[in-house]
């Protein structure tokens, strides 16, 4: 018998021999809305063994997370099982009162939620986050606690552990933010994990790591994960079988590989078709054509090739010389370099991406550019003028002409605004248009990012993740920039979404001439946009080339490391 903690029940002895872990069966899961009642979840059947791992895969607001939520006891406010069953380990939980659900949250079903901005307790230390779990359960005492706090921070493949359990949610990257939220999840080892979307910040390498991780839990203990996840090639590679949810309906699942590779289903067929984990040569628009640029590792050749882009990129959009960050670190007398002598040329009217690790310096470099921070050295010039020495008017045109895109929907989102005040914000700000012209521009974004325009009156807790994200794109799209930079754009969203993000940026590209500086963690939504590709390490330009020079003959070994993680890159998908 699992020890619980308090004796409620011995889950050994409600399973029957040879029963699942976790079973639901005809799960509805019904909101409760001021339109009436929306219908999340109908039906849904699925099975997870000990030790098993199935995903679950769809676009936002298939019902994915409903369905997981509701197996932990987590849906948000309206929301309620209408039908159905839910057992874990034999025991009925989907309408088990409030105390049991908090008994078996943490200890028997641990999670790891999408979200690490608004999990994380900001004016928490990462540490004591970890400890409150541990403590909670009674799986540790204050005098071991600490050491605790330490291995879990370590399972989950933060660095110096000592340090991070220190610091604050608002120190850390998007990535060591989710890692945190990852060790919180794992910290009491339970039976099974909800993981959703854990990896959705991380890079390919650490998303590599956490999943080695779980992978190693689920073999050594016994643990079972729900992975809910987006992306087609890392359910392909985790998980024994996948659940395909489509309108809060399961229309097919299986065998991971077999539902991949020769999905039967119109749906899957459409998402594996989408999907550029999967398949990302064979996926690349034509719409975008390949630069010849140089490699910055190949120094015996660098001056010459150099001269010879200049004179074939005399129209760059963005120059950027021997930038450089540093932060002065408190207690220490070394400073932390955060960008180290990079440069790097956008041309006008193409795709330039900055790809590499969390705390490789790329979102920095992004940032100096926006002119969110200044550089401690170096220069930025966009359209031959230094950024630096802008004056108060063109600094304002300036901030019209450069506009963002950024990681996280859930920060840059203000919660009170509703979606139409949202994208309409920046018209408003600049003075573009009467009203009846706002009004008419923010219908067409919405359009353009496949939002029905039902969502004008809502507010940004009422959407999923994706939809969140393709509000800020809409956003920063609405004043008709020159140069968009794009931080982790599409991370957030499903493939299918994902898919036609990335096609209404290259049409737009096309349409408008637009140029874009493209962070991403995704080497294979990277191959599918980029002209351009600059690979970064701890700060530093490791290795710039044309995209399909990188991802076809990559010099730097970093660069072969990172490509080699991609999740889903070896799977035979049938065309």
């Amino acid at each position: 018998m699992r020890d619980t903690g308090d004796d409620m029940y011995d889950t050994k002895e409600n399973r029957m021999p040879g029963a699942p872990l976790l079973s639901v069966e005809g799960l509805a899961v019904d909101f409760s809305t001021m339109d009436g009642v929306v219908h999340a979840v109908e039906g849904v059947d699925l099975e997870i063994a000990e030790g098993e791992t199935v995903a679950i895969v769809g676009e936002s607001g298939s019902g994915k997370s409903t369905t997981a939520m509701a197996i932990i006891g987590l849906l948000a406010g309206g929301g309620r099982v209408a039908a159905g069953s839910i057992r874990l380990d034999g025991r009925e939980i989907a309408h088990a009162p409030e105390n049991e659900l908090r008994a078996i949250r943490g200890r028997d079903i641990g999670l790891v939620p999408q979200d690490p901005m608004s999990n994380l307790n900001p004016v928490a230390k990462i540490g004591t986050q970890v400890a409150e779990t541990l403590l909670a359960h009674g799986l540790a005492t204050r005098q071991n606690v600490g050491e605790k706090v330490l291995e879990a921070l370590t399972a989950a493949g933060l660095p110096d552990p000592e340090r991070r359990a220190k610091q604050y949610s608002h120190e850390f990257s998007g990535g060591m933010r989710q890692r945190a939220l990852i060790a919180i999840g794992l910290a009491c080892k339970p039976r099974l994990l909800i993981a959703d979307e854990p990896t959705s910040a991380l890079d390919v390498t650490v998303q590599q790591t956490i999943l080695d991780q779980i992978g190693a839990m689920t073999r050594e203990l016994g643990t079972a994960v729900l992975l809910i996840t987006h992306d087609l090639g890392l359910a392909a590679e985790r998980a024994e079988r996948v659940v395909v949810m489509h309108r809060g309906r399961v229309v097919e699942q299986g065998p991971a590989r077999q539902i991949l590779e020769a999905p039967q289903h119109p749906y899957t067929q459409s998402l594996v078709k989408a999907a550029p984990s999967v398949a990302a040569a064979r996926l690349r628009p034509e719409a975008f054509h390949v630069a010849e640029q140089p490699s910055e590792v190949d120094r015996s050749s660098s001056e010459e090739r150099s001269d010879e882009t200049k004179r074939g990129r005399a129209d760059n959009i963005v120059e950027i010389e021997n930038l450089t960050k540093v932060y002065p670190v408190r207690g220490q007398k070394e400073d932390f370099v955060a960008v180290n002598d990079v440069s790097l040329a956008i041309p006008r009217g193409e795709t330039v991406a900055i790809v590499g690790e969390s705390g490789s310096g790329k979102t920095t470099t992004a940032r100096m550019l926006l002119k969110i921070i200044e550089p401690t050295s170096g220069l930025i010039r966009f359209e031959g003028k230094d950024v630096s020495s802008l004056s108060r008017a063109e600094t304002k045109d300036f901030r019209q002409r450069v506009q963002p895109i950024f990681q996280d929907p859930y920060s840059s989102l203000n919660p009170m605004f509703t979606i139409e005040r949202l994208i309409s914000e920046p018209l408003e700000f600049y003075r573009r248009g009467s009203g009846a012209d706002r009004r008419k521009r923010v219908r067409q974004l919405l359009d353009d990012v496949a939002l029905p325009q039902s969502m004008l009156r809502r507010y940004p807790s009422e959407l999923s993740g994706g939809q969140r994200q393709r509000v800020a794109i809409a956003r920063a799209l609405a004043l008709s920039p020159d140069l968009i930079v794009c931080d982790e754009p599409v991370s957030a969203l499903d493939v299918l979404v994902q898919d036609q993000i990335l096609t209404l940026l290259g049409d737009l590209q096309r349409e408008y001439g637009l140029s874009y500086l493209f962070i991403s963690h995704d080497l294979a939504v990277v191959r599918l946009i980029s002209d351009y590709v600059c690979v970064m390490k701890d700060g530093s330009l490791v290795e710039a080339a044309s995209s399909e020079e990188i991802f076809t003959n990559p010099r730097a070994p970093y660069t072969r490391r990172l490509l080699a993680s991609i999740p889903g890159n070896e799977l035979n998908i049938a065309s």
